[in-house]
């Protein structure tokens, strides 16, 4: 590996000198011509080969060496570096012009012989063929002294599978050729983090024929076109004169680990029919994309001036929020951070955008609420200008405080802290039921336990993903959720009024304990509530330690509205009572890899009291007990949700009861990271083979 990441770079860097291409329009060439051109296809070893190129006169020394059995030799000179095209007639014959012949190392009684060397390098057990345009013999020797043809050519390079080489030789000639020469060829992208794309590295094609060129499509072709893409170009559709260039943009984005090569195809109307650039990348496994739980921070706080003015957030106004360098976020290399989000004493029904800094204020909200309300939601929002997140209101006037719980890298540069987490996602299912568990937990008390999910995986598990719902509280406080170590955090998960049904998406920290009659650690956490309230905990995912088997990763977006049954958008039409709807995610917002959106759901003035639950459409799964929205009848409430989509990209939403609308959000996708998926969920086959809870034993509690 070490060895073809030094010749490919040796390549590259001499792939300029061999062409020998001027930074200016070049004149055609005139006839009679002296040319070889190499154009190296889709080689899994770069043999004999390293890069194409076009040998004339202007920068090659060339000499042709004919002898009476019509063998002719061509040596292409550039300093001490050669190019050698050795080819004769089937044994006993002549060369013929017109004709095609078969081809192979050596000549026989049915095939001409072809071969191709460069510095030293050639090769056995070739095939290939030649097609002979012109020849021209000395009356006076016979010898062949002028030939037109042109060859493909096959190396098996040691058994492994080879492209064609191909190209066009021409000796004193008057047959015109078409040709262009792509610089440069190779290229090289380096080291590259796997599934990360890269910026674009653009080849020039130049014209050196002596007849126009004309372009068609650019498309990627070789042993792995999946790691590669066009992204832009000039060629398309255009003739170019002989010294007139056009350019092609490509960028890899590597589908697995190692060394990895293609071909940059531009299709043309020459002989061969297609330009080929060769394109090598070498993937590492980076941390773009991973999460980083911390344990709960206040950001902001509008009633105490923390992190803001000491002012309530008006009408149509924003606060710019500091978040990189602060909470334990880092200053740089951070996408996107996770953050509860606390609205308080608002003087009218309202919603909260939090989105990037400096960038269009987007049509999603992040945190929905009624009048005088009390209550929170997990936003996931992406980083702006300054690592800053904007915080706008939209009526009235209300207090908000922030948290932050964690963060996802944007790229690797904060791979100094470790390896982060993947997101593994679960069918909800309810780990903890107070109502039918031990009765509602009293207030300044907390509730402590592990979750078993077995041997191979409980070790695992950094961070807990789960919707955790107080239930008519005695009176409005909070709860805290977090690992259980030290004292409880100063940070709130939900925030609740008395008498209400109030959930929240946390993603909690857990720490490690060893159990010893299990003979393996299991993550535990802990709820403190500030007031008695029932507590109903339901798990929606797991954030892993990185090894584990089909983890996902995030990509953060402005939040884009996908769902807004009010103008039927998404959804067509209110949701009556037990209705079940589809909801297929825009095909510009997903990709093959992607398995779940991070959403915003909201639900608009339901008639009555209700449930909305959502799940993955398409794998035959039932509906699940646990949900993700308990909205009162006449309010107007959101919540996050991380919404798995099914192989139809889709995923199912029930209303239990009364009638409601529905708008959902997206924030950001989780996709499948090729470097630990599995090859059944790599085409989503297996995707529903998630780990299980084996138990959950949140029974225990303690004074706080």
């Amino acid at each position: 590996m070490r060895r073809i990441r030094t010749l490919l770079g040796v390549t590259a860097a001499g792939a300029c000198v061999l062409a020998g291409l001027p930074g200016v329009a070049l004149a055609a060439p005139t006839a009679p011509f002296k040319v070889l051109t190499v154009d190296v296809g889709d080689q899994t070893g770069g043999y004999p080969i390293y890069q194409s190129g076009v040998y004339d006169t202007g920068n090659s020394t060339l000499s042709l060496t004919p002898d009476s059995l019509d063998r002719i030799s061509v040596y292409a000179y550039q300093g001490s570096s050669y190019v050698n095209l050795r080819t004769e007639p089937p044994t006993g014959q002549k060369w013929v012009q017109g004709q095609t012949y078969r081809a192979g190392e050596l000549a026989d009684a049915t095939s001409a012989g072809l071969s191709l060397a460069s510095d030293g390098r050639g090769c056995g057990n070739t095939s290939g063929s030649i097609t002979v345009r012109e020849v021209g013999r000395n009356p006076e020797t016979g010898l062949v002294e002028k030939f037109a043809a042109s060859y493909d050519y096959s190396c098996p390079s040691g058994g492994s599978k080879s492209g064609v080489i191909s190209g066009e030789l021409r000796w004193d000639s008057s047959v015109d050729y078409v040709v262009a020469h792509g610089s440069p060829n190779p290229v090289s992208f380096g080291f590259q983090e796997l599934a990360v794309r890269s910026t674009a590295k653009t080849v020039t094609f130049t014209s050196v024929g002596s007849k126009p060129i004309t372009f068609g499509a650019a498309s990627i072709g070789g042993p792995t076109p999946g790691s590669f893409s066009v992204t832009s170009s000039t060629c398309t559709g255009q003739t170019l004169a002989p010294g007139q260039t056009c350019t092609v943009s490509v960028v890899t984005h590597p589908v697995k680990e190692g060394v990895q090569t293609g071909s940059l195809l531009l299709a043309d109307d020459s002989s061969t029919g297609t330009r080929r650039v060769q394109l090598s990348v070498e993937a590492f496994r980076g941390v773009t994309g991973m999460y980083y739980p911390i344990s709960p921070a206040r950001l902001m706080d509008t009633r105490t001036g923390l992190g803001a003015p000491k002012a309530r957030i008006g009408a149509g106004k924003k606060v710019d929020l500091q978040v990189a360098g602060r909470g334990g976020v880092p200053s740089s290399g951070v996408s996107s951070v996770v953050l509860n989000v606390t609205v308080t004493g608002p003087t009218a029904a309202s919603f909260l955008t939090l989105y990037p800094a400096g960038q269009s204020r987007p049509t999603g909200s992040s945190i929905n609420f009624p009048k005088y309300w009390l209550g929170s939601n997990n936003v996931t929002v992406k980083l702006g200008s300054g690592g800053k997140v904007s915080v706008y209101n939209h009526a009235g006037s209300t207090d908000v405080v922030v948290d932050v719980v964690g963060f996802y890298a944007g790229n690797n540069s904060i791979s100094s802290r470790g390896w982060g987490s993947q997101y593994q996602w679960f069918k909800p299912s309810r780990l903890w039921d107070s109502r039918t568990d031990g009765g509602a937990l009293p207030g300044g008390y907390y509730t402590d336990g592990p979750v078993d999910f077995g041997a191979d995986f409980s070790p695992r598990v950094q961070a807990l993903v789960l919707n955790i719902t107080a239930v008519s509280p005695k009176r409005a406080g909070f709860l805290t959720a977090w690992d259980g170590v030290g004292d409880v955090p100063k940070s709130s998960t939900v925030n609740y009024g008395a008498g209400k049904v109030v959930p929240n998406l946390a993603v909690v920290k857990v720490r490690q304990e060893w159990n010893s009659s299990k003979g393996y650690s299991l993550p535990w956490f802990a709820v403190y509530t500030s007031q008695t309230s029932n507590i109903v905990i339901d798990l929606v995912g797991v954030m892993d330690d990185g090894t584990a088997a089909d983890g996902l990763r995030f990509t953060p977006l402005a939040p884009t509205r996908i769902v807004d049954s009010r103008i039927n958008q998404g959804i067509a039409g209110a949701m009556g009572p037990g209705a079940l709807r589809k909801v297929t995610a825009p095909p510009n917002l997903v990709t093959d890899a992607t398995e779940a959106l991070a959403m915003n759901v909201t639900a608009v003035s339901p008639t009555n009291n209700t449930v909305i639950t959502v799940w993955p459409a398409d794998y035959g799964m039932s509906k699940p007990s646990a949900s993700n929205l308990n909205p009162a009848a006449g309010q107007t409430v959101s919540n996050a949700v991380l919404g798995v989509i099914g192989p139809q990209d889709a995923f199912n939403v029930h209303n239990l009861s009364g009638t409601t609308h529905l708008v959902a959000d997206v924030v950001g996708t989780f996709w499948l990271y090729p470097g630990t998926a599995s090859a059944a969920t790599l085409t989503r086959a297996g995707a529903t083979e998630r780990p299980e809870v084996v138990d959950s034993a949140q029974r225990v509690t303690r004074r706080g």
